[in-house]
């Protein structure tokens, strides 16, 4: 007899904690699109992982009911990568901003990128650091003044997709908090992609960085008749500035980490003892 199909609305992933962002924060739309794509999926709670890292966007693992883990600054990937090799039938999410991703937890992309590890990684990003009281990020424009920078930022910002799409990633898109449907199609498709997806969420700073203001008129969706599976036509739409682009930019299949550990145990298993 096959087991029946369970399926789960988003309020079922709504944990006991309520979320205590600012009101208008971006993170709101976030999480509602994460909690619509997961009920899409029917993904039983018990089989779900949520990995966070520090800022306003760590507290989404307390806001999924799932089993969590707050992690400390910057290391949401190799937490994340550990749940996955441990139980690799659970769902993995890690959920971090742009500090904690591209700043101190920097390190880690291009090495979970060249893995494939099957999990998917949604980076909050507002261009500043919300809680602590809009200091700089990585992804600020030069000029941004605050109180790190109060003659105004004069570094480059990264530019996360085309970083993503140098270091190999298997899957690349970006979503804005203020779409939540398609932000939650972009996230299932996330989700149910076999390897590392990166998905980029512009996610505006209600109190120290309003983006709401400016970003309506510059958003524009991927081309219809983008190639997905074209690399460098993907690069070329990642370092475009005259949108900001919403969508799935690249996708390939690759084998995943996980697959390579166990093909590696199972040959260990099989092997004769290695001469030392």
């Amino acid at each position: 007899m096959s087991t029946p199909v369970v399926e789960y609305t988003p309020q079922a992933y709504k944990s006991e904690e309520h979320p205590i962002w600012c009101p208008g924060c971006g993170d709101f739309g976030v999480l509602d699109a994460l909690y619509k794509s997961l009920a899409g999926l029917s993904i039983n709670p018990k089989d779900l992982v949520v990995v966070s890292g520090i800022g306003c966007s760590g507290r989404t693992s307390g806001f999924v009911k799932s089993y969590g883990f707050h992690s400390v600054h910057g290391r949401v990937l190799p937490v994340a990568l550990g749940v996955k090799l441990a139980n690799p039938s659970l769902t993995v999410i890690g959920a971090g901003g742009d500090g904690d991703g591209f700043a101190i937890g920097g390190g880690h992309l291009p090495h979970a990128a060249r893995r494939n590890p099957d999990m998917t990684y949604l980076v909050m990003d507002n261009s500043t650091y919300g809680l602590t009281k809009g200091q700089y990020s990585p992804t600020s424009p030069m000029g941004y003044q605050a109180g790190s920078t109060p003659y105004g930022n004069i570094e480059q910002p990264l530019n996360p997709l085309a970083m993503m799409i140098a270091y190999g990633a298997s899957f690349i898109g970006q979503g804005y908090s203020g779409k939540p449907r398609e932000l939650a199609e972009l996230i299932q498709q996330g989700i149910t992609h076999k390897g590392f997806a990166f998905i980029n969420i512009i996610s505006p700073c209600i109190t120290f960085y309003n983006t709401y203001k400016i970003l309506p008129p510059r958003l524009a969706e991927v081309p219809k008749d983008h190639d997905v599976t074209n690399r460098a036509k993907a690069f070329e739409l990642a370092l475009q500035t005259e949108h900001v682009l919403l969508g799935l930019f690249y996708r390939a299949i690759h084998p995943t980490f996980e697959d390579g550990v166990a093909q590696v145990i199972r040959t260990a298993q099989t092997a004769s003892p290695p001469r030392l």
